[in-house]
């Protein structure tokens, strides 16, 4: 994989569809490390996951490209998928694996750490710290992740995405099972680390609270594409879409202090 200096994924004309149905129409979207982070809100089913999992190569689209430092994701060889796999980082709202009862945290988070040495980007993070970063606390270390709650195993999810010091972290409702005042608190963690770190970030969620927290940049998927874009105060004032209706009236509360 050839070097560039601000490691970019970069999606033209994106259509991917299923049997007969398409669900992407044609998506263009750029992602870079350093930049702010990016939000994406849709409604249940409108095809937010389907592009997380097309910018991470693991669905081809039947027209248009994701390039990551030029190169086709889908495409990767061997090598450039090990690198690709440290500096793009996937968080979904599922969390941990939980099929081994006997993998503990220390274990899980240390694998992470060990795959970051391989791959070359160790960087001074310990298992404490990145616990401490996700509000859980040392003791986690020695518990199995079969014992977790569904917010806690998505709080290490986040902190085992961390661990290789990543380029761009995708993250798709990664947050939903934890309180809405820890939610608060681990994104405005998480949007300075990003700052301080260069981390991009692309934050898929239907939480217009959530995204407002850490996202200047908003696009809201609906229909296929993008039908709405800017930050999502002013995407509320202004725009009349009917899914940005819908969105607004599914969180009045929210929608209203932004207005």
């Amino acid at each position: 994989m050839a070097a560039e200096t601000t490691p970019t994924i970069v999606a033209k004309d994106l259509w991917v569809g299923y049997g007969t149905e398409w669900v992407l129409k044609g998506v263009d979207l750029t992602l870079t490390a350093g930049q702010e982070p990016v939000g994406i809100i849709g409604p249940s089913g409108t095809g937010k996951t389907t592009l997380v999992n097309t910018l991470l190569g693991s669905i081809k689209p039947q027209q248009g490209t994701v390039t990551y430092q030029g190169h086709a994701v889908a495409k990767l060889g061997r090598g450039d998928k090990k690198k690709f796999a440290g500096s793009v980082r996937h968080v979904s709202q599922y969390g941990v694996p939980t099929h081994d009862p006997r993998l503990t945290v220390d274990k899980y988070l240390s694998n992470a750490l060990k795959d970051a040495r391989k791959a070359g980007r160790t960087h001074p993070t310990t298992i404490p710290g990145l616990l401490d970063f996700v509000a859980l606390s040392p003791a986690f270390s020695t518990r199995t992740l079969i014992t977790m709650s569904g917010g806690e195993r998505q709080r290490l999810a986040l902190a085992h995405a961390l661990a290789t010091r990543p380029d761009i972290i995708l993250l798709d409702e990664p947050l939903t099972a934890i309180d809405p005042g820890l939610r608060s608190e681990v994104l405005r963690r998480l949007k300075g680390l990003a700052a301080d770190l260069g981390i991009g970030i692309l934050f898929v969620s239907h939480d217009l609270e959530a995204v407002d927290r850490l996202c200047d940049q908003v696009y809201i998927l609906a229909e296929g594409n993008f039908v709405a874009s800017g930050g999502l105060s002013e995407i509320l004032a202004t725009s009349d879409h009917p899914v940005v209706a819908d969105l607004a009236s599914a969180a009045p509360h929210t929608a209203q202090r932004l207005r």
